[in-house]
């Protein structure tokens, strides 16, 4: 009888005794460990088994009075836990499980999952877009140190890991367009968090107000120089293709494709064919858009040209009036002639609509010498070979379709042989010396005064 009364002491109706007490932290946040101790009052009585419990479930068995510990806490681990105890008394085996009074566990939010933002809302192909990965720490946990991380499609953006919650793009494209998300962590304790996804499209402006213009030294084409065609347009964004075409057959001679809103086409050496209407065009995916027509006229320096000497007789003597004739067979008008005499300037003369020009001397004695002229169109001025000329004060002709004398008692008086780019090869006048006692001669070659000279020109082919 004294036994049953000593089991019935012993044995608390419902289980739980203030024999064992379950030791927890007061305030956990995320990342925190948290370790869990069950403790008996008194040690005279031994462990058979010791469970811990979460919400009612076994979280964990051990046959010493060992803790239970939760390295890394997050919010789920929050509930009631308790923990049980098993007494190792032979003598009574039927003795009940020891349980500690319930201990509830909140798990405090470190900081909340960030929400990534974006500004301006609406993202513009070629313009800045600043990334913000919100979120705040608690303010019992505000020595805690957050950095963020910001990723597209799965790959991290700028230089990773960093301090600042922002991330500047200096420029969005087209291609940029796609699902970001951004990451918050502390580094003690370790906590990470992810933000929703938000999906940022990149918007394309189309081409606009496109315009042509040509860059040229001294803002003339000259022919074999360099020529520069300008396309710009004012607003577009994004790869544009842009494209030269000719106005009278339409076809492209010339075609780049970059991220610039003007782009030139350099023409090395201008031929003369080159002259003519043209157009450019611009495409960024919106549509092609063509500028106004711009004419382009080649401007041709002026080639060597060829002076001539026409005399009224075979031998000039003083008081003749001659023409110096000068030449340039290419060559943009107007074309300004000078004539020289031995380097001597005699005069000028112009030809508005190009070809030659000449210019009329009366001979005096000191006129026999070297001729040339020179040809300038602004572009360049070219001088043309030296002709030679010589005077004789009493000295007549004969008829070059005259019977007498004979021809074998001409000689030549001067001969212009042209090595230079000109079109006359070779040319030459012929004199005649009659005998002072020739007088019928001298007078029927004096009265027959249209054929006096002997001139043949061989022209190249």
């Amino acid at each position: 009888m004294l036994l049953w009364s000593l089991l019935v002491i012993l044995a608390p109706v419902d289980g739980k005794s203030d024999w064992l007490t379950l030791v927890a932290p007061s305030a956990v946040f995320e990342g925190d460990r948290i370790d869990l101790t069950c403790q008996k009052k008194n040690n005279w009585w031994k462990v058979k088994r010791v469970s811990y419990y979460k919400d009612g479930e076994e979280l964990q068995l051990s046959s010493e009075l060992s803790n239970f510990s939760i390295q890394r806490a997050v919010l789920s681990d929050s509930g009631t836990y308790h923990c049980a105890v098993a007494p190792d008394w032979p003598l009574f085996p039927f003795q009940k499980e020891k349980t500690s009074r319930s201990v509830r566990i909140e798990v405090q939010e470190l900081f909340p999952r960030p929400v990534l933002t974006v500004s301006p809302s609406r993202a513009i192909e070629g313009n800045p877009v600043t990334l913000t990965c919100e979120t705040k720490l608690s303010p019992q946990r505000s020595d805690a140190q957050l950095r963020f991380c910001f990723f597209r499609d799965g790959r991290a953006l700028g230089s990773g890991w960093s301090s600042s919650p922002e991330l500047r793009v200096p420029a969005m494209w087209s291609g940029d367009s796609g699902s970001y998300w951004c990451e918050a962590e502390t580094a003690t304790p370790s906590v990470r968090k992810q933000s929703l996804q938000l999906q940022i499209h990149v918007h394309r402006v189309p081409v606009s107000n496109i315009s042509l213009e040509m860059r040229a030294p001294r803002g003339q084409v000259i022919e074999g120089r360099n020529l520069v065609l300008l396309c710009s347009v004012t607003e577009g964004t994004g790869n544009i293709t842009f494209s030269w075409h000719r106005e009278a057959t339409g076809t492209s001679v010339g075609k780049k494709t970059q991220r610039s809103l003007s782009v030139e086409l350099e023409v090395p050496a201008v031929q003369e064919r080159d002259a003519g209407r043209y157009y450019c065009r611009a495409d960024n995916g919106h549509g092609p858009i063509q500028s106004k027509v711009l004419s382009i006229l080649v401007r041709i320096p002026v080639s060597c040209p060829i002076l001539s000497i026409t005399a009224p007789r075979a031998q000039a003597v003083e008081g003749d009036v001659v023409e110096l004739r000068c030449e340039a067979q290419r060559g943009s008008p107007p074309i300004l002639y000078r004539f020289y005499y031995e380097d001597i300037p005699l005069g000028n003369s112009s030809a508005p609509s190009g070809g030659g020009a000449s210019f009329n001397l009366s001979l005096t004695a000191e006129h026999s010498g070297n001729y040339s002229c020179e040809a300038d169109n602004g572009l360049g001025a070219r001088r043309s070979e030296v002709v030679p000329l010589s005077l004789s004060g009493r000295h007549s002709v004969t008829n070059a379709l005259s019977p007498s004398p004979a021809i074998e008692d001409l000689q030549p008086d001067y001969v212009n042989v042209d090595p230079g780019d000109g079109d006359v090869a070779y040319s030459f006048v012929w004199s005649i010396q009659l005998p002072e006692d020739s007088e019928n001669t001298r007078r029927t070659i004096l009265e027959n005064k249209d054929s006096h000279v002997i001139y043949s020109g061989v022209k190249e082919m």
